[in-house]
Order: C-alpha cells, then sequence, then structure tokens
C-alpha cells in the first residue's frame, strides 16, 4: 500500500517509522514528476525539499507551528503532507486543482502567501514578534533560498532579528540556485563555507578520530561546538553570527537523521538560530539536475526524456520573450553602449539571448529588482543604454526606483516588462495586470505596449531612441507569426495607427486585445454596425489628436486592455476625453477590481470573468443599443385623492 496515499494530516507523517521515511520520499518525488510532467510547474526546487519538507512536519506542530516558504514554489511536498494529495493536487496550477504557491485562503498550514523572492524572513520575524507580544509558545521557521539573501529586503530583516526576538528559525536552503545560476559576493560566500579544503580536511580527520574513541559518535550527532569554531577558523561563518543569529552547518539536505537532529536542537535554542541545509535541485530526477534552470518551473515534459510534450507551434512561432532577445542582440550589436540587465531571469525574459552573443554586454544582478533599476540609473548617468529586463509582476518591486531615481532624473533606461497580463497558472502573485495603472501617473515616462513582435521590435529601437524612461509591456508566451523587419522602425511618440474606419463604434485597443478588437469589428459589421479600430500603442502619452477625431465621427468608443480597468488604459481614454469637453459615451473592457486566481488557460480565466469573446461583444452590444433606443417619455403619476 502507497504511504502517501495514507497521509491525509501532518499527524501521518508523525506515525511513520523513520526506515519508513525514505520511502514515502521516493513516492512522493513520483507524484510530483508525474504530476508536474502534466500541469507543469516547479519540478527542481520541490523535487530538493522532500526530505527537509518530511523532517519538518515530523518535528514541528502545522498550523500552531508556523512555516514560512520564501517565494513558495517549493511548497508542493508541504501541500501532499497537509491534507493536498488527492485530485486537487493532481490537477495543481488548473481551475479545479491547488495553486502552484501557497495560499492562506488554501489551506490553515499555508500561514503566509508568497509568489516573490525574499518575502519570507521580514514575515516569519512579523510572526515571531507578534506570538512575543501575546505571550504564546508556537516556533515560526522560515525557509528561504540561498538567492533570497541577495533580495534586499531579506538583509534588512535580518538587520532587525536580534532586536526584535529571541526565537526565531531560519533554513537556509542551499541548492546553489534560485532560477539562474547565482551570482554575486553572498553566492561565493556560501560556495567558501562549503569548499574550504583545510576545514573539510580536518573536518574529516576529526571525524575519523571521534569514531574511534568511547562516545565519540555521540559527540559527531551532536554537531559540537567545535565544528563552528573551527569552521569560522578556517572560512568566517560572522556573517550571521554579525547579525545574532548562530550559524549551524552545513547540514546534510537528504539525511533525515541529520535534519531532525537539528530541527530539534533549533527548537530548544534560547537565541535566532540558522540551519544551513544543502541541497540538490531537482534529487530523484536526473534530466532535472542536468538542466536545473529549465526544470526550475518547466511546461508539460515527457518523463522519460525530459522535453517538452506541448504541441509545437505551427510555423515555429516564436516567443515574445525571445523576440525581445533576439532584437536585443542586433541593436546591442550596433551599438556598443546598449547593456541588458536581468534580475536572476536570463532565460524567462529573453536575455539568454545577449548572454551568448555578447557576455560583456549582459549583467544579472540576481533577484534584486530594486538594484536592478538603480544599476541602470546609474549606468544611464554615464551614457549607457540599459535595458531592464523584468517581469510586470516584478516590476513592482521597484515602482520606488522607477520614480525616485529613473523618472525624476529623465534617465534614458528602457524597460522590457514580460508576462504583462495573465500568466495563468501562476496565478494573482504572477499576473502582470497593475503595470499600466503604476506607471500611467509617472512623469516623463513613455508606455508601450505591442500587437505583433514586428511592433516589439520598433518599440524597442524608439525606447532606446527615447531620451527618458522608456516601458514596454507585452504577454508571456508564443506571439502572432507577423513577419519581423530586418530594421526596426522608431515610431512617433504617442501616434497611433487606424486599422479600421468608425462611423458607429471606435474600438480603441491596445496590445494584444488589438487582434480580439478586430474580430470584434468584423462580428460587428456583419451585424450592420460600422465598427473601426484603432491600434493605440501607446498608453502614454494617448495619441488624443486622432481620439478627439474619433470623438467626433463616432457614437462610441470601446476601450479593450488586457490589465485591470481601474486606472488603465481606458481610463486614459476618459480622462483625454473629458479634459477636452468631450461627451461621447465610452465603455471599457478590462480586468474587474479584483484579484484573478490561477487558471488552465487564458482563455479559461476570461471567461470566468467576463471577458470572453461572446460576453465582449454582448456588452458592447447592449451599450450601443442602450444609445440608440429613443428616450422614455417622462410619466407624470395620477394624482392621489
Amino acid at each position: 500500500m502507497s504511504l502517501l496515499k495514507g497521509i491525509q494530516s501532518p499527524k501521518d507523517v508523525k506515525k511513520l517509522a523513520p526506515e519508513q521515511i525514505s520511502t514515502l520520499a521516493q513516492e512522493i518525488r513520483e507524484q510530483v514528476i508525474q504530476t508536474t510532467a502534466i500541469n507543469g510547474g516547479h519540478v527542481g526546487p520541490n523535487l530538493g525539499v522532500v526530505e527537509l519538507s518530511i523532517a519538518l512536519h515530523r518535528i514541528f506542530n502545522t498550523p500552531t507551528d508556523r512555516f514560512i516558504f520564501d517565494v513558495s514554489h517549493q511548497g508542493y511536498v508541504h501541500k501532499l503532507l497537509t491534507g493536498r494529495n488527492g485530485d486537487s493536487f493532481k490537477k495543481l496550477r488548473t481551475s479545479e486543482g491547488v495553486s502552484g504557491f501557497l495560499s492562506r485562503e488554501e489551506s490553515v498550514h499555508d500561514s503566509f502567501g508568497a509568489g516573490h523572492a525574499g518575502t519570507a524572513l521580514s514575515a516569519a520575524l512579523g510572526m515571531a514578534v507578534a506570538r512575543d507580544k501575546r505571550g504564546t509558545n508556537e516556533h515560526v521557521v522560515a525557509l528561504c533560498g540561498d538567492a533570497a539573501f541577495t533580495c534586499g529586503i531579506t538583509m534588512e530583516a535580518l538587520n532587525n532579528i536580534s532586536a526584535s526576538t529571541k526565537r526565531l528559525i531560519i533554513i537556509l536552503n542551499d541548492n546553489k540556485w534560485s532560477i539562474a545560476k547565482n551570482v554575486g559576493a553572498l553566492s561565493r560566500y556560501f560556495n567558501e563555507l562549503l569548499t574550504s579544503p583545510t576545514y573539510n580536511r580536518m573536518n574529516d580527520d576529526f571525524e575519523a578520530f571521534l569514531k574511534k574513541i568511547p562516545g565519540g559518535k555521540s559527540l559527531i550527532r551532536l554537531g559540537s561546538k567545535w565544528k563552528r569554531e573551527t569552521k569560522d577558523f578556517f572560512v568566517s561563518s560572522s556573517l550571521f553570527e554579525t547579525y545574532g543569529v548562530r550559524y549551524i552547518g552545513p547540514i546534510d539536505g537528504h539525511d533525515p537523521k541529520q535534519l531532525e537532529h537539528y530541527l530539534e536542537f533549533a527548537k530548544k535554542a534560547e537565541q535566532p538560530v540558522l540551519l544551513h541545509v544543502l541541497t540538490t535541485k531537482g534529487k530523484g530526477y536526473e534530466v532535472a539536475i542536468k538542466n536545473p534552470e529549465r526544470f526550475h518551473g518547466a511546461s508539460p515534459y515527457d518523463i522519460r526524456t525530459g522535453k517538452s510534450s506541448l504541441q509545437a507551434q505551427p510555423n515555429k512561432i516564436p516567443k515574445y520573450q525571445d523576440v525581445m532577445g533576439e532584437t536585443l542582440v542586433k541593436l546591442a550589436q550596433e551599438d556598443k553602449l546598449i547593456a541588458g540587465i536581468t534580475a536572476a531571469m536570463p532565460s524567462g525574459t529573453g536575455l539568454n539571448h545577449l548572454e551568448e552573443a555578447l557576455p560583456d554586454q549582459f549583467y544579472d544582478v540576481g533577484i534584486a529588482e530594486e538594484h536592478a533599476v538603480l544599476f541602470a540609473a546609474g549606468m544611464a548617468t554615464s551614457g549607457f543604454h540599459p535595458v531592464c529586463a523584468i517581469y510586470s509582476t516584478f516590476l513592482q518591486r521597484a515602482i520606488d526606483q522607477v520614480i525616485h531615481d529613473v523618472a525624476i532624473q529623465k534617465l534614458p533606461v528602457l524597460f522590457c516588462m514580460d508576462r504583462a497580463g495573465l500568466s495563468p497558472n501562476d496565478g494573482p502573485t504572477h499576473h502582470g495586470l497593475f503595470d499600466i495603472s503604476y506607471l500611467r501617473a509617472v512623469p516623463n515616462c513613455v508606455l508601450m505596449a505591442p500587437s505583433d513582435e514586428d511592433e516589439l521590435a520598433d518599440m524597442m529601437a524608439t525606447g532606446l531612441d527615447y531620451q527618458g524612461p522608456a516601458f514596454i509591456r507585452y504577454p508571456r508566451g508564443s506571439a502572432t507569426g507577423a513577419s519581423i523587419k530586418n530594421s526596426p522602425e522608431i515610431l512617433a511618440i504617442g501616434q497611433s495607427q487606424r486599422l479600421l474606419d468608425a462611423d458607429d463604434i471606435d474600438i480603441w485597443a491596445i496590445g494584444t486585445m488589438v487582434e480580439d478588437a478586430k474580430k470584434l469589428a468584423k462580428t460587428l459589421r456583419k451585424m450592420g454596425i460600422q465598427t473601426g479600430v484603432v491600434n493605440a500603442r501607446f498608453a502614454k502619452p494617448i495619441d488624443t489628436e486622432h481620439l478627439l477625431k474619433s470623438a467626433k465621427t463616432s457614437k462610441l468608443i470601446v476601450t479593450m486592455e488586457d490589465h485591470v480597468i481601474g486606472g488603465g488604459f481606458g481610463s486614459a481614454i476618459l480622462e483625454s476625453l473629458q479634459d477636452r469637453g468631450e461627451q461621447i459615451p465610452v465603455e471599457r473592457i478590462g480586468w474587474p477590481d479584483k484579484f484573478i486566481d490561477h487558471g488552465s488557460s487564458v482563455a479559461q480565466l476570461r471567461e470566468a470573468n467576463g471577458l470572453g469573446a461572446e460576453q465582449i461583444m454582448a456588452q458592447v452590444l447592449e451599450k450601443f443599443r442602450a444609445l440608440q433606443a429613443p428616450p422614455k417619455e417622462d410619466v407624470i403619476p395620477a394624482k392621489v385623492i
């Protein structure tokens, strides 16, 4: 009988005999691989924390004790051990299944939801301080990947721990990877802790000596103080000690007995403790071990080969991220002052093309979006043309730097915002639905959205030519199949493109919604409603000259955007008309004022939120017909005698 099927809660994990742990670990790995092969998901991170997750649930008691997972893309094992190992897990990242990240709404065992890196330590410290204030006794455990320590917010939290609480457990899950290979001084620091030949040789020799003396094995199991002190002598671990955090490690993250021993020690510690746990990303699946970046977050794949099982796109339509990367290479070959900057996402953003072709013009700053933007600002003051390739959802973290350091100084930095719109399987932490709203209010900015890949290339040339901050938002996944010119064209700033003339309804669409607008116009025209389409291209500045002409010649303006409706492109159109005294009715089409959950596909989520093609047409028709209907006569009520 399967051990995993019998796990309905963490209590069942505690009942297992020690010799059963390896069997459970194997079953969990098989379940993770089988599920992600069908649905896609974070393969490597979860395979690496199987034994660690089991040990945590054997030593601690959730939901009373609190586990806070940094990013939470390594939370699948935790889900399987907390009553979510049935059909809901098999439908992971689909409309009917559990989220790919932790969610407080999904389970009482999920203490803190997350999808961005660097949040765990601050949140855990907040929980620990709240516990101390209440006078309760639960344990708070923060599970941080080694890459989380490249986030400024993690270091800020580390600075506050010793002054705020005496009891906090930090797990440093060190697999030498975040998404891409870790970079920077902290990565080198962790590596030095593990690879000092002097320390390791002394450690091995001393352990061999201890095994020969009475009671020596007990001393080894206890991880006695000499380990830390000798390590400090040869390779300083004082980074954490300086912050008042007791450092213990490195610990084998795949040895259940060792893990449980050190977790028990941490439970009893009377000062904040950091356990440095070594894990292998992709453990148990050789394909994932050999391809850690690709299997960090994988699309559905063939288990035997690891190759994508998705149907190949007809005519090999490229992804927007690759169009961006390849275009940047062309532009950077012509201009050596162009520099590409990514925050640990070279493949996801397409900057891997620049890294391979022109490594001297490529910079990966680690998971540090705020630093990436400020770093770009510094380069821009010295005559360079930096290009920050950052997902829309992650650029939210650097809005202060965008305003304070780039926009106020009108520095020429180009921001390429991938994943604008929906990232359907990932859910609300990864949807890029807010960028127009949070950027439209910032002076000196130009904000663009291409309707196809050729226009994306043009907008990149336009953004690099503009002497100020420029932003391009584009979606995840395949482009439209449009042919791309050999040389990108510099567009006139703020100039839209008329695609169809209008008499009755004029649709102003931006980005990916232009194709939807053309299909809607075609349907309405068949119904005898003369409908025009404008490819807005720019959310800032709005083409007010063209818009005013549209207001004079049409009965209704419809705006369409792959963005929240509040403060978005449609709001910009309304404001432009209002400011110029135009009273033409405007019907806005966009995402509702709520966080959009994860789902099986963009189409499914659109249908669920009133943005399916037929739903949009019904909304537009209702508005147009209401305008056409004659006004109702006022009815004078009969006088009551």
